[in-house]
């Protein structure tokens, strides 16, 4: 593979792969750093992954994997963060949009988090990044039917936690 060919495959997929590890790591420098490793990686891979049905999915792996090295590591906690510009556009919306806006979309990151760490990625790359099944398979090495299963009772989780805060405005804290 020459650099024309890495950059027509492997390059167009960065922004994906950042944000992949950011949800991991809640820190956007550690993020970049993870990023720079798996492009250095598939660079010196080349010849390599070449031969992969999917390079994105090969690269989501590796982000995935050293994402989960970094956490794994002592010195390392995790975070979590939503830039402000990221949530929503309050410029445009009453106070009172913007606050409920804000409350639901609080409320979302924190059961996301919540969720058991093989669901929370699958419905994380399924309904914010747009995988298809078989790619999340792929990314995460696990069969096609857990795929659907997390990703089923993800939903489920969500939908009947966001009801109980909606029906009685308190969260369950169990």
């Amino acid at each position: 593979m020459v650099l024309e060919e890495f950059k027509n495959s492997v390059l167009p997929v960065k922004n994906k792969l950042y944000r992949f590890a950011l949800r991991f790591l809640g820190n956007e420098d550690e993020a970049k750093d993870v990023v720079q490793e798996v492009l250095i990686k598939a660079w010196d891979r080349r010849e390599e992954i070449q031969g992969y049905h999917s390079i994105e999915a090969w690269c989501m792996r590796l982000t995935k994997n050293l994402s989960l090295n970094k956490l794994k590591s002592g010195h390392y906690s995790r975070t979590m963060m939503l830039e402000e510009e990221d949530r929503y556009d309050s410029a445009q919306d009453s106070p009172y949009t913007s606050t409920e806006t804000h409350d639901v979309l609080t409320n979302i990151q924190r059961l996301l988090g919540r969720l058991p760490e093989k669901q929370r990625l699958v419905l994380e790359l399924r309904d914010i990044e747009g995988y298809a099944y078989q790619e999340i398979s792929d990314i995460l090495g696990i069969d096609l039917n857990q795929v659907k299963v997390n990703l089923f009772r993800a939903r489920q989780t969500l939908k009947k936690q966001l009801i109980s805060i909606d029906a009685y405005g308190l969260t369950n804290n169990r």
